[in-house]
Parts: structure tokens; sequence; C-alpha cells
């Protein structure tokens, strides 16, 4: 019995697939080689495998091969594609050029220039472009001044806000200030009157220092004869004194 018909399908397992690939990559080359052999052809073959390494064969030399391939691929119906290419670019290029001429054209005569070779239907064509221009123009800076004057109410508003709470914080404080000062004034009105007190009770202690306390020898009779009204006010000082007076008599 023959092998069966093996399925063209990738082969999942891996040592298999290596496998695989090395028994056919050697029959490749082999018949490669045999062609070249048996019909005296020129073959080249290269091949990598699913790690990137690569194998090649090459009967007359892989370099030449595709060099020879090259110069094969660039027949003359390539050239004639190629020049009908260029000559589409040039036609796209012919196209461009005249398109940005006549820009270059409408552009000065919207600025008022090279206006004499217009006729009168043109004239009113670039008239008619001048009042729309200067229409939307307009409603444009129309409408950034209504957004301008919108921030500028809002920062009004803002700024109200703000002056309003200054104020009301600027009162407050005035309120304090006030009632400080009162308390500052209650405060030097009492102390006033504690020195005030002070003074007459300092004076009178003065006075009083004033007297001579110690005992003085004197000659001839002296009595001390108080003011009316003083005579609970004599100091005992002054009442001490008055024994150590000595009688002109007893001398």
């Amino acid at each position: 019995m023959g092998r069966g018909r093996v399925e063209l399908k990738r082969i999942e397992n891996k040592i298999n697939r290596q496998v695989t690939f090395s028994k056919r990559r050697n029959g490749l080359l082999k018949k490669a080689y045999e062609l070249s052999v048996l019909c005296d052809a020129e073959v080249a073959v290269i091949c990598f495998s699913s790690r990137g390494k690569l194998y090649e064969f090459g009967s007359a030399g892989i370099s030449k091969t595709l060099e020879r391939y090259q110069r094969c691929c660039f027949t003359p119906h390539d050239q004639n594609s190629i020049e009908r290419e260029t000559q589409s670019w040039y036609h796209e290029v012919t196209k461009l050029k005249s398109k940005y001429e006549s820009l270059q054209r409408t552009q000065r005569n919207l600025l008022g220039e090279d206006l004499g070779p217009l006729d009168v239907k043109e004239l009113q064509n670039l008239e008619k472009q001048l009042e729309g221009a200067l229409a939307q123009a307009r409603q444009r800076k129309m409408q950034i001044m209504t957004e301008q004057v919108e921030d500028l109410r809002k920062k009004e508003r803002q700024l109200g806000d703000l002056n309003t709470q200054l104020k009301l914080k600027l009162e407050a404080e005035g309120q304090n200030l006030k009632a400080i000062q009162n308390l500052w004034s209650s405060n030097m009105t009492s102390g006033s009157s504690s020195f005030a007190l002070h003074t007459s009770s300092q004076s009178n202690i003065t006075m009083d220092c004033q007297q001579p306390t110690e005992p003085v020898l004197q000659i001839g009779y002296h009595q001390y004869v108080p003011a009316e009204g003083t005579s609970n006010s004599i100091p005992k000082s002054m009442a001490g004194t008055e024994a150590n007076f000595m009688h002109g008599w007893v001398l």
C-alpha cells in the first residue's frame, strides 16, 4: 500500500514541524541541483526558516542570478509606463502652477491692484466678494466685541462683590477699633482719678513728715496753742515735743 495523501496545513507540533522543514528543505535543494544539471538551467533558491535562518542555492551564483532577474524585469513596456507617469506628473504640475497664478491674480484684485484687465461683470463679481467678506468681518467683529463686553460685565460683578465684602470687613474692624478706643478712654479716666487721690494722700503724708520728731531743748517758756478746729489733727510728734521743753525758772 502506498502512502496516503498528506493534508496541506500548518503542523502544530513544533518538533515535527522542524523535522519536516529539514527534510523538505534538503529535498528542495536537491531537486534544484538536479534540475540545473539535467536541463542545463540557471536555478536559484532562497529559503528562510521560521527562526530567520537563511538557506540558499544557486547554480551560477545567487548574486549573478539576481542581477539577471533585475535586468529582465525592466522591459520596454515598463519604460513606457515610466514615461507615461512622468508625463502625468508634468501635467499635474502645470495645472497646479496655473491655479497658483490665478489665486495670486485674485488676491491682487481683492487688494485693489491690477484692475485694468477686468470687465464690468468681473468687477461686479469682485464687488460682491468684497461686500460678503466685509459683512463677515463685521459680524465677527461684533461677536468678539459682545464677548468682551460680557467678560467685562462679569469682572465688574466680581469686583462689586469683592468691594462689598471689603466694605463689610472694614466696618467691622472700625467698630472693633472704636470699642477699643472707648475702653482705653475709660481706663484713662479711672487712672486719672486714682492718681489724684494718691497725690493728695502723698501731700498729707509729706506735711506730717516735715515736722521735727527728735527732742529739742528750748530755754524759756513756750506753749503750743493749737488753732481752732485743729485740735484733733495735731500730730503725736508735736504733742510729745511739749514735754521736752525746759522751763525758764528751772535754770
